[in-house]
């Protein structure tokens, strides 16, 4: 029985990010693959990137960081989220009270989730982005404080993660990939890596 994706079997493909939520993810095609984040990468964006874009410059940032050789059968594949409100681009934060702050940000408020993805290879580099929708309900100081101490989401962009205590009791509606908001949209990889 041939697998999904035959045509990247002879390659060692690597995920370049310590995201267990991304290994999970990707993990989910079936596809062998081993994660190396040995190859950091400042992740300043420069002035006049639109938020929309900075996604995607800082996953291809990341992907042109590894070293690629034309014998060494690499595909790279690296990903950035982002969360975006009134134009503002939000990150991890800094510390529990950045993150509840962003929350209190969120709150009753539709926000874009954009994940920019880059596979790269030797001679060929795929860059693409998604966008999901995401709709919080208000949630209290102390619910957010609660779910902040317990949960600890200074790992992700926008200081939450869906799958968790927050997005079952805190999240309206989404419009979009699900996986996407998680960190990996991973239907948009899969038809980028069966026709890579």
């Amino acid at each position: 029985m041939n697998q999904p994706l035959e045509n990247i079997k002879d390659f060692d493909i690597i995920l370049a990010s310590g995201s267990p939520r991304r290994r999970e993810l990707l993990g989910m095609l079936d596809v062998d693959f081993r994660v190396d984040t040995s190859h950091g990468v400042d992740e300043t964006v420069p002035e006049g990137v639109s938020p929309m874009d900075v996604a995607p410059y800082l996953s291809q940032l990341k992907a042109s960081a590894y070293p690629l050789t034309k014998d060494d059968g690499k595909l790279v594949i690296t990903a950035d989220t982002v969360v975006i409100i009134d134009d503002e681009v939000l990150g991890k934060p800094a510390d529990e009270n950045e993150a509840c702050e962003m929350l209190e940000k969120l709150q009753g408020r539709v926000q874009t989730v954009v994940t920019g993805v880059t596979v790269r290879t030797y001679n060929k580099s795929v860059t693409f982005r998604a966008e999901s929708k995401v709709e919080f309900a208000k949630l209290s100081r102390p619910e957010i404080e609660y779910y902040v101490r317990k949960y600890k989401p200074l790992d992700k962009a926008g200081a939450y993660g869906i799958q968790e205590w927050i997005g079952a009791a805190g999240i309206k509606g989404i419009e979009g990939s699900f996986y996407n908001v998680m960190g990996l949209p991973v239907h948009r990889l899969y038809e980028c890596l069966k026709n890579f």
